[in-house]
Protein backbone atom coordinates (compact mmCIF):
# COMPACT_ATOMS: atom_id res chain seq x y z
CA UNK A 1 0.00 0.00 0.00
CA UNK A 2 1.20 3.50 -0.75
CA UNK A 3 1.38 5.97 2.15
CA UNK A 4 -1.81 7.79 3.09
CA UNK A 5 -1.40 11.40 1.93
CA UNK A 6 -2.92 14.09 4.17
CA UNK A 7 -2.80 17.89 3.91
CA UNK A 8 -3.27 19.72 7.22
CA UNK A 9 -4.13 23.41 6.80
CA UNK A 10 -2.76 25.54 9.65
CA UNK A 11 0.50 25.02 11.57
CA UNK A 12 -0.69 26.18 14.98
CA UNK A 13 -1.04 23.73 17.88
CA UNK A 14 -4.30 22.27 16.48
CA UNK A 15 -2.73 21.42 13.14
CA UNK A 16 0.48 20.08 14.65
CA UNK A 17 -1.40 17.89 17.16
CA UNK A 18 -3.51 16.47 14.33
CA UNK A 19 -0.37 15.77 12.29
CA UNK A 20 1.27 14.05 15.25
CA UNK A 21 -1.68 11.71 15.76
CA UNK A 22 -1.68 10.79 12.09
CA UNK A 23 2.01 9.89 12.23
CA UNK A 24 1.57 7.88 15.42
CA UNK A 25 -1.13 5.70 13.86
CA UNK A 26 -0.51 2.20 12.54
CA UNK A 27 -1.04 3.49 9.01
CA UNK A 28 1.91 4.69 6.94
CA UNK A 29 1.09 8.41 6.62
CA UNK A 30 2.84 11.35 4.98
CA UNK A 31 1.63 14.77 6.09
CA UNK A 32 2.09 18.13 4.39
CA UNK A 33 1.41 20.95 6.85
CA UNK A 34 0.29 24.07 4.96
CA UNK A 35 0.64 27.49 6.59
CA UNK A 36 -0.58 30.84 5.24
CA UNK A 37 2.17 32.79 7.07
CA UNK A 38 5.86 32.42 6.20
CA UNK A 39 6.59 31.10 9.72
CA UNK A 40 4.91 28.24 11.63
CA UNK A 41 3.24 27.92 15.05
CA UNK A 42 0.16 30.11 14.56
CA UNK A 43 -1.33 31.10 17.92
CA UNK A 44 1.93 30.45 19.75
CA UNK A 45 3.84 32.95 17.60
CA UNK A 46 1.11 35.51 17.02
CA UNK A 47 -1.47 35.11 19.78
CA UNK A 48 0.41 34.63 23.05
CA UNK A 49 1.69 37.68 24.94
CA UNK A 50 5.49 38.10 24.62
CA UNK A 51 5.98 38.09 28.40
CA UNK A 52 4.60 34.53 28.65
CA UNK A 53 7.70 32.40 27.96
CA UNK A 54 6.18 29.53 29.94
CA UNK A 55 3.35 29.16 27.44
CA UNK A 56 5.72 29.70 24.53
CA UNK A 57 7.65 26.73 25.93
CA UNK A 58 4.95 24.58 24.33
CA UNK A 59 6.90 25.23 21.13
CA UNK A 60 9.54 22.78 22.39
CA UNK A 61 7.00 19.96 22.25
CA UNK A 62 5.72 21.11 18.86
CA UNK A 63 9.30 21.18 17.54
CA UNK A 64 9.63 17.45 18.16
CA UNK A 65 6.63 16.81 15.96
CA UNK A 66 7.83 19.15 13.23
CA UNK A 67 11.21 17.38 13.10
CA UNK A 68 9.64 14.05 12.11
CA UNK A 69 10.61 12.92 8.60
CA UNK A 70 6.99 12.03 7.74
CA UNK A 71 6.00 15.69 8.09
CA UNK A 72 6.71 18.48 5.61
CA UNK A 73 6.00 22.18 6.23
CA UNK A 74 4.79 24.25 3.27
CA UNK A 75 4.50 27.85 4.48
CA UNK A 76 3.57 31.08 2.71
CA UNK A 77 0.74 29.22 0.95
CA UNK A 78 -2.77 30.61 1.37
CA UNK A 79 -5.13 27.69 0.81
CA UNK A 80 -8.32 28.98 -0.76
CA UNK A 81 -6.46 31.80 -2.55
CA UNK A 82 -3.01 30.71 -3.76
CA UNK A 83 -4.26 27.13 -4.08
CA UNK A 84 -7.89 25.99 -4.21
CA UNK A 85 -9.16 23.10 -2.12
CA UNK A 86 -10.09 21.15 -5.25
CA UNK A 87 -6.53 21.62 -6.55
CA UNK A 88 -5.16 20.23 -3.27
CA UNK A 89 -7.39 17.18 -3.54
CA UNK A 90 -5.44 16.14 -6.64
CA UNK A 91 -2.55 15.30 -4.32
CA UNK A 92 -4.12 14.14 -1.04
CA UNK A 93 -6.48 11.49 0.23
CA UNK A 94 -7.71 13.86 2.93
CA UNK A 95 -7.53 17.55 3.86
CA UNK A 96 -7.80 18.68 7.51
CA UNK A 97 -8.62 22.34 8.23
CA UNK A 98 -7.04 23.72 11.43
CA UNK A 99 -6.98 27.40 10.56
CA UNK A 100 -7.87 28.80 13.99
CA UNK A 101 -9.29 32.25 14.69
CA UNK A 102 -7.64 35.68 14.51
CA UNK A 103 -10.43 38.26 14.14
CA UNK A 104 -12.43 39.91 16.95
CA UNK A 105 -16.03 39.09 17.75
CA UNK A 106 -18.33 42.09 17.64
CA UNK A 107 -19.70 43.88 20.69
CA UNK A 108 -22.90 45.59 19.63
CA UNK A 109 -23.28 48.59 21.93
CA UNK A 110 -23.64 52.27 20.95
CA UNK A 111 -20.34 54.05 20.35
CA UNK A 112 -18.24 50.92 19.92
CA UNK A 113 -16.93 52.23 16.58
CA UNK A 114 -15.58 55.52 17.99
CA UNK A 115 -11.93 56.41 17.51
CA UNK A 116 -9.97 54.83 20.35
CA UNK A 117 -12.16 51.72 20.48
CA UNK A 118 -10.25 48.58 19.44
CA UNK A 119 -10.59 44.84 19.19
CA UNK A 120 -8.18 43.03 21.49
CA UNK A 121 -7.03 40.82 18.60
CA UNK A 122 -5.86 43.94 16.74
CA UNK A 123 -3.66 44.98 19.66
CA UNK A 124 -2.37 41.43 20.15
CA UNK A 125 -1.44 41.36 16.46
CA UNK A 126 0.45 44.63 16.91
CA UNK A 127 2.47 43.68 19.99
CA UNK A 128 3.16 40.15 18.70
CA UNK A 129 4.66 41.51 15.49
CA UNK A 130 2.10 40.01 13.12
CA UNK A 131 2.91 41.45 9.66
CA UNK A 132 -0.79 41.87 8.85
CA UNK A 133 -1.37 44.35 11.68
CA UNK A 134 -0.31 48.00 12.23
CA UNK A 135 3.32 48.89 12.95
CA UNK A 136 2.39 51.71 15.37
CA UNK A 137 -0.32 52.17 17.98
CA UNK A 138 -1.81 55.18 19.74
CA UNK A 139 -1.06 54.71 23.45
CA UNK A 140 -1.77 58.30 24.52
CA UNK A 141 -4.74 57.32 26.73
CA UNK A 142 -4.02 57.60 30.46
CA UNK A 143 -7.13 55.64 31.46
CA UNK A 144 -8.05 52.53 29.51
CA UNK A 145 -10.91 50.02 29.64
CA UNK A 146 -10.63 46.34 28.71
CA UNK A 147 -13.96 44.55 28.26
CA UNK A 148 -13.81 40.83 28.99
CA UNK A 149 -12.56 38.66 31.84
CA UNK A 150 -10.66 35.96 29.96
CA UNK A 151 -6.94 35.40 29.44
CA UNK A 152 -6.81 37.57 26.29
CA UNK A 153 -8.29 40.49 28.22
CA UNK A 154 -5.78 39.83 30.98
CA UNK A 155 -2.88 39.78 28.50
CA UNK A 156 -3.97 43.07 26.93
CA UNK A 157 -4.44 44.70 30.33
CA UNK A 158 -1.05 43.51 31.58
CA UNK A 159 0.81 44.72 28.47
CA UNK A 160 -0.92 48.11 28.76
CA UNK A 161 -0.06 48.37 32.46
CA UNK A 162 3.60 47.38 32.14
CA UNK A 163 6.40 49.68 31.05
CA UNK A 164 8.20 49.40 27.74
CA UNK A 165 11.41 48.57 29.58
CA UNK A 166 9.78 45.59 31.31
CA UNK A 167 8.73 44.22 27.94
CA UNK A 168 11.97 44.99 26.12
CA UNK A 169 13.56 41.81 27.50
CA UNK A 170 11.04 39.76 25.51
CA UNK A 171 11.02 39.04 21.76
CA UNK A 172 9.10 42.20 20.76
CA UNK A 173 10.44 43.91 17.62
CA UNK A 174 11.81 47.45 17.69
CA UNK A 175 8.63 49.13 16.42
CA UNK A 176 6.63 47.60 19.28
CA UNK A 177 9.20 48.61 21.89
CA UNK A 178 9.38 52.18 20.60
CA UNK A 179 5.59 52.43 20.89
CA UNK A 180 5.25 50.75 24.29
CA UNK A 181 7.97 52.84 25.93
CA UNK A 182 5.83 55.93 25.25
CA UNK A 183 2.66 54.37 26.68
CA UNK A 184 0.81 56.93 28.85
CA UNK A 185 -1.59 54.52 30.59
CA UNK A 186 -1.56 54.71 34.39
CA UNK A 187 -4.99 53.14 34.97
CA UNK A 188 -6.30 50.02 33.26
CA UNK A 189 -9.84 48.90 34.08
CA UNK A 190 -10.96 45.34 33.25
CA UNK A 191 -14.74 44.78 33.16
CA UNK A 192 -16.78 41.59 33.50
CA UNK A 193 -20.58 41.42 33.56
CA UNK A 194 -20.70 38.42 35.89
CA UNK A 195 -18.93 37.52 39.13
CA UNK A 196 -15.56 36.06 40.20
CA UNK A 197 -16.82 32.47 39.96
CA UNK A 198 -17.65 33.00 36.28
CA UNK A 199 -14.35 34.67 35.28
CA UNK A 200 -12.48 32.80 32.54
CA UNK A 201 -8.98 33.56 33.80
CA UNK A 202 -6.57 30.73 34.51
CA UNK A 203 -5.11 30.87 38.05
CA UNK A 204 -1.46 31.30 37.12
CA UNK A 205 -2.10 34.12 34.65
CA UNK A 206 -4.18 35.95 37.25
CA UNK A 207 -1.52 35.53 39.93
CA UNK A 208 1.27 36.61 37.55
CA UNK A 209 -0.34 40.06 37.26
CA UNK A 210 1.10 40.89 40.64
CA UNK A 211 4.66 39.91 39.72
CA UNK A 212 5.31 43.23 38.01
CA UNK A 213 6.71 45.90 40.37
CA UNK A 214 4.92 48.58 38.34
CA UNK A 215 1.40 47.08 38.61
CA UNK A 216 -1.01 47.41 41.54
CA UNK A 217 -3.93 44.99 41.10
CA UNK A 218 -7.11 46.38 42.66
CA UNK A 219 -10.37 44.46 43.26
CA UNK A 220 -13.35 46.05 45.02
CA UNK A 221 -14.38 43.91 48.03
CA UNK A 222 -18.02 44.52 47.07
CA UNK A 223 -17.38 42.56 43.85
CA UNK A 224 -16.52 39.41 45.79
CA UNK A 225 -19.97 37.86 45.75
CA UNK A 226 -21.25 34.33 45.20
CA UNK A 227 -24.64 32.70 44.92
CA UNK A 228 -25.44 29.00 45.24
CA UNK A 229 -24.50 28.28 41.61
CA UNK A 230 -21.23 30.19 42.04
CA UNK A 231 -20.31 28.17 45.12
CA UNK A 232 -21.09 25.00 43.18
CA UNK A 233 -18.80 26.16 40.35
CA UNK A 234 -15.97 26.59 42.86
CA UNK A 235 -16.52 23.13 44.33
CA UNK A 236 -16.58 21.51 40.90
CA UNK A 237 -13.43 23.18 39.59
CA UNK A 238 -10.19 23.52 41.53
CA UNK A 239 -8.98 25.98 38.90
CA UNK A 240 -12.03 28.23 39.33
CA UNK A 241 -11.67 28.08 43.11
CA UNK A 242 -8.04 29.20 42.83
CA UNK A 243 -9.12 32.13 40.64
CA UNK A 244 -11.64 33.16 43.30
CA UNK A 245 -9.07 32.82 46.08
CA UNK A 246 -6.60 35.03 44.20
CA UNK A 247 -9.24 37.68 43.55
CA UNK A 248 -10.20 37.60 47.25
CA UNK A 249 -6.58 38.20 48.22
CA UNK A 250 -6.36 41.15 45.84
CA UNK A 251 -9.52 42.59 47.41
CA UNK A 252 -8.34 42.53 51.03
CA UNK A 253 -4.61 43.22 50.87
CA UNK A 254 -2.82 46.46 51.63
CA UNK A 255 -1.70 48.57 48.64
CA UNK A 256 1.91 48.06 47.59
CA UNK A 257 2.25 51.53 46.06
CA UNK A 258 2.98 50.57 42.44
CA UNK A 259 2.63 53.45 39.94
CA UNK A 260 0.20 51.72 37.55
CA UNK A 261 -3.24 50.59 38.75
CA UNK A 262 -4.97 47.60 37.17
CA UNK A 263 -8.58 47.43 38.35
CA UNK A 264 -10.65 44.27 37.88
CA UNK A 265 -14.37 45.07 38.03
CA UNK A 266 -17.13 42.46 38.27
CA UNK A 267 -20.89 42.87 37.86
CA UNK A 268 -20.43 45.74 35.39
CA UNK A 269 -22.06 45.21 31.99
CA UNK A 270 -20.99 47.64 29.23
CA UNK A 271 -24.00 49.39 27.68
CA UNK A 272 -22.49 52.36 25.82
CA UNK A 273 -19.19 53.89 24.75
CA UNK A 274 -19.38 57.62 25.38
CA UNK A 275 -17.88 59.85 22.74
CA UNK A 276 -16.60 63.39 22.44
CA UNK A 277 -15.53 64.87 19.10
CA UNK A 278 -15.71 61.38 17.57
CA UNK A 279 -13.33 59.87 20.13
CA UNK A 280 -13.78 57.62 23.17
CA UNK A 281 -14.37 59.71 26.29
CA UNK A 282 -15.90 57.15 28.66
CA UNK A 283 -17.63 53.82 29.19
CA UNK A 284 -21.12 53.47 30.64
CA UNK A 285 -21.93 50.22 32.47
CA UNK A 286 -24.96 48.80 34.22
CA UNK A 287 -24.47 47.31 37.65
CA UNK A 288 -25.50 43.64 37.68
CA UNK A 289 -26.37 41.18 40.42
CA UNK A 290 -26.40 37.39 40.68
CA UNK A 291 -29.70 35.65 39.94
CA UNK A 292 -29.07 32.57 42.10
CA UNK A 293 -28.40 30.35 39.07
CA UNK A 294 -24.92 31.56 38.11
CA UNK A 295 -26.30 34.24 35.79
CA UNK A 296 -26.86 37.94 36.36
CA UNK A 297 -29.66 40.47 35.99
CA UNK A 298 -29.49 44.23 35.68
CA UNK A 299 -30.11 46.45 38.69
CA UNK A 300 -31.00 49.60 36.75
CA UNK A 301 -28.03 51.38 38.32
CA UNK A 302 -25.43 52.81 35.94
CA UNK A 303 -21.80 53.91 36.29
CA UNK A 304 -19.71 56.05 33.96
CA UNK A 305 -15.96 55.49 33.75
CA UNK A 306 -13.79 58.27 32.27
CA UNK A 307 -11.51 56.36 29.88
CA UNK A 308 -9.92 57.46 26.60
CA UNK A 309 -9.47 54.04 24.99
CA UNK A 310 -11.40 50.77 25.00
CA UNK A 311 -10.32 47.25 24.06
CA UNK A 312 -12.99 44.59 23.60
CA UNK A 313 -11.77 41.09 24.48
CA UNK A 314 -15.06 39.27 24.04
CA UNK A 315 -13.73 36.42 21.92
CA UNK A 316 -12.08 35.59 18.64
CA UNK A 317 -13.83 34.87 15.37
CA UNK A 318 -12.65 32.48 12.65
CA UNK A 319 -12.53 33.44 8.97
CA UNK A 320 -14.03 31.32 6.23
CA UNK A 321 -11.87 29.37 3.78
CA UNK A 322 -12.87 29.83 0.14
CA UNK A 323 -14.95 26.94 -1.24
CA UNK A 324 -15.36 25.34 2.20
CA UNK A 325 -18.77 25.46 3.95
CA UNK A 326 -18.90 28.02 6.77
CA UNK A 327 -21.42 28.79 9.49
CA UNK A 328 -21.36 32.61 9.65
CA UNK A 329 -23.36 32.77 12.88
CA UNK A 330 -21.12 30.41 14.86
CA UNK A 331 -18.01 31.30 12.80
CA UNK A 332 -17.00 27.64 12.39
CA UNK A 333 -16.82 25.08 9.61
CA UNK A 334 -19.98 22.96 10.01
CA UNK A 335 -18.96 19.50 11.21
CA UNK A 336 -20.11 16.38 13.04
CA UNK A 337 -17.07 16.27 15.30
CA UNK A 338 -14.58 15.84 12.48
CA UNK A 339 -16.11 15.57 9.00
CA UNK A 340 -16.79 18.82 7.16
CA UNK A 341 -20.52 18.91 6.44
CA UNK A 342 -22.15 20.17 3.28
CA UNK A 343 -23.75 23.56 3.89
CA UNK A 344 -26.88 22.58 1.95
CA UNK A 345 -27.95 19.11 3.12
CA UNK A 346 -25.59 18.58 6.08
CA UNK A 347 -23.99 15.43 4.67
CA UNK A 348 -20.26 14.73 5.17
CA UNK A 349 -17.97 15.83 2.33
CA UNK A 350 -15.64 12.96 1.48
CA UNK A 351 -12.01 13.66 2.36
CA UNK A 352 -12.54 16.97 4.19
CA UNK A 353 -12.09 17.29 7.98
CA UNK A 354 -11.66 20.02 10.59
CA UNK A 355 -10.14 20.46 14.03
CA UNK A 356 -9.33 23.19 16.59
CA UNK A 357 -11.00 26.59 16.87
CA UNK A 358 -12.30 26.54 13.29
CA UNK A 359 -14.13 23.34 14.33
CA UNK A 360 -15.61 24.29 17.72
CA UNK A 361 -15.04 28.00 18.23
CA UNK A 362 -12.32 29.84 20.17
CA UNK A 363 -12.87 28.36 23.62
CA UNK A 364 -10.61 26.50 26.01
CA UNK A 365 -6.85 26.39 26.37
CA UNK A 366 -4.17 25.33 23.89
CA UNK A 367 -4.19 21.80 25.32
CA UNK A 368 -7.89 21.39 24.59
CA UNK A 369 -7.06 21.09 20.90
CA UNK A 370 -5.49 17.68 21.58
CA UNK A 371 -8.90 16.18 22.31
CA UNK A 372 -10.31 17.85 19.20
CA UNK A 373 -7.55 16.39 17.07
CA UNK A 374 -8.04 12.89 18.48
CA UNK A 375 -11.73 12.90 17.60
CA UNK A 376 -11.08 14.16 14.07
CA UNK A 377 -8.15 11.89 13.25
CA UNK A 378 -9.98 8.79 14.52
CA UNK A 379 -12.77 9.60 12.03
CA UNK A 380 -10.28 10.12 9.21
CA UNK A 381 -8.45 6.83 9.87
CA UNK A 382 -11.76 4.95 10.17
CA UNK A 383 -12.81 6.33 6.78
CA UNK A 384 -9.49 5.24 5.32
CA UNK A 385 -9.86 1.72 6.72
CA UNK A 386 -13.38 1.50 5.29
CA UNK A 387 -12.24 2.66 1.86
CA UNK A 388 -14.31 5.84 2.04
CA UNK A 389 -11.62 8.36 1.11
CA UNK A 390 -11.39 9.71 -2.44
CA UNK A 391 -8.33 8.62 -4.43
CA UNK A 392 -6.04 11.50 -5.45
CA UNK A 393 -4.84 11.68 -9.04
CA UNK A 394 -1.22 12.46 -8.08
CA UNK A 395 -0.35 11.08 -4.62
CA UNK A 396 3.41 11.11 -5.27
CA UNK A 397 5.33 13.16 -2.67
CA UNK A 398 6.95 15.51 -5.17
CA UNK A 399 3.84 16.13 -7.26
CA UNK A 400 2.53 18.97 -5.07
CA UNK A 401 5.98 20.60 -4.98
CA UNK A 402 6.05 20.72 -8.78
CA UNK A 403 2.54 22.16 -8.73
CA UNK A 404 3.47 24.97 -6.29
CA UNK A 405 6.61 25.83 -8.19
CA UNK A 406 4.66 25.82 -11.45
CA UNK A 407 2.34 28.44 -9.98
CA UNK A 408 5.32 30.55 -8.88
CA UNK A 409 4.49 30.24 -5.15
CA UNK A 410 7.48 31.04 -2.93
CA UNK A 411 6.70 28.43 -0.32
CA UNK A 412 8.75 28.20 2.87
CA UNK A 413 9.86 25.00 4.60
CA UNK A 414 10.90 23.68 8.00
CA UNK A 415 14.53 24.11 6.98
CA UNK A 416 13.63 27.69 6.08
CA UNK A 417 12.13 28.21 9.54
CA UNK A 418 15.48 27.21 11.06
CA UNK A 419 17.14 29.93 8.98
CA UNK A 420 14.61 32.57 10.07
CA UNK A 421 14.85 31.35 13.66
CA UNK A 422 18.63 31.77 13.57
CA UNK A 423 18.28 35.36 12.31
CA UNK A 424 15.80 36.26 15.07
CA UNK A 425 17.96 34.67 17.75
CA UNK A 426 21.08 36.43 16.47
CA UNK A 427 19.31 39.80 16.55
CA UNK A 428 18.05 39.14 20.06
CA UNK A 429 21.42 37.95 21.34
CA UNK A 430 23.01 41.22 20.23
CA UNK A 431 20.73 42.96 22.77
CA UNK A 432 20.93 40.34 25.52
CA UNK A 433 17.59 38.81 24.60
CA UNK A 434 16.62 35.33 23.47
CA UNK A 435 15.00 36.53 20.25
CA UNK A 436 13.86 39.62 18.36
CA UNK A 437 11.11 38.99 15.87
CA UNK A 438 11.27 39.78 12.19
CA UNK A 439 8.00 41.53 11.36
CA UNK A 440 7.87 42.17 7.62
CA UNK A 441 6.34 39.36 5.53
CA UNK A 442 8.79 39.70 2.62
CA UNK A 443 11.75 39.72 4.98
CA UNK A 444 10.58 36.51 6.64
CA UNK A 445 10.24 34.86 3.23
CA UNK A 446 13.68 36.13 2.16
CA UNK A 447 15.45 34.74 5.23
CA UNK A 448 13.52 31.46 5.01
CA UNK A 449 14.44 30.93 1.36
CA UNK A 450 18.01 32.22 1.53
Amino acid sequence: MRPLRVAVIGSGPAGIYASDLLMKSDRDVRVDLFERMPAPFGLIRYGVAPDHPRIKGIVNALYKVMEKPELRLLGNVDVGKDVTVSELQQFYDAVVFATGATADRDLNIPGIDLEGSHGAAEFVGFYDGNPEFPRTWDLSAEKVAVIGVGNVGLDVARVLAKTGEELHVTEIPDNVYETLKNNKATEVHVFGRRGPAQAKFTPLELKELDHSPTIEVVVNPEDIDYDEASEAARRESKSQDLVCQTLEQYAIRDPKGAPHKLFIHFFESPVEVIGEDGKVAGLKTERMQLDGKGGVVGTGEFNTWPVQAIYRAVGYRSDAVNDVPFDDRAAVIPNDGGHVLDGVDGSPIAGLYTTGWIKRGPVGLIGNTKGDAKETIEMLLADDAAGNLPTPAQPELDAVIGFLEGKGIEYTTWEGWHKLDAVERERGEAEGRERKKVVEWEEMVRHSRS
